[in-house]
């Protein structure tokens, strides 16, 4: 039997406003300031949902849910997450690891990484180890740097689908 692997990546931005919700990784973080978005503007999990859907070849998460319908209105990422993890599935692949950077000055997200860890791991049915979220500033460097806006990218491995016993 031969086992098919394939990589992909995501990114993500969103700009930044004062007195929005800050969501990333599934996980509601302590802000002033949150994405400005047709969704929860869930930057985390968008760069994860196009890593794994180009992964797959099934276009991106634009395509799939877009910004001009009004389904998608305010919808919490995680439901795209899901409803990704399914369109994967459903190609025939399984999620063997997910790997991801979020560029932000602030707020620290070091309290809030194994949550995100957890909440994506959940969704995805794979276990927390095999989801990585790291954070890093820009060094007060651009628009990440000047607290505008927020970019998150991903990458993942997925394999062909085949029983834990073989």
């Amino acid at each position: 039997m031969t086992l098919h692997q394939r990589i992909g990546q995501g990114i993500d931005f969103h700009r930044l406003e004062e007195g929005r919700e800050l969501w990333l990784g599934g996980v509601r973080i302590s802000s002033t300031k949150g994405c400005v978005a047709h969704s929860d503007g869930d930057v985390l999990i968008h760069a994860v949902c196009d890593a794994l859907l180009g992964a797959a070849g099934l276009n991106d998460i634009g395509y799939h849910f877009p910004d001009s319908s009004e389904e998608y209105r305010g919808i919490d990422s995680k439901i795209l997450l899901k409803r990704v993890v399914e369109m994967i599935t459903g190609a025939g692949y399984r999620i063997v690891n997910i790997d991801s950077t979020v560029c932000l000055e602030l707020p620290k997200l070091a309290p809030y990484i194994t949550a995100m860890r957890t909440t994506m791991a959940a969704i995805a049915n794979i276990s927390s180890d095999a989801v990585s979220v790291k954070a890093t500033t820009t060094e007060k460097m651009g628009f990440t740097g000047r607290g505008e806006g927020i970019v998150a990218l991903a990458v993942c491995l997925l394999s062909d689908l085949i029983p834990d016993n073989i």
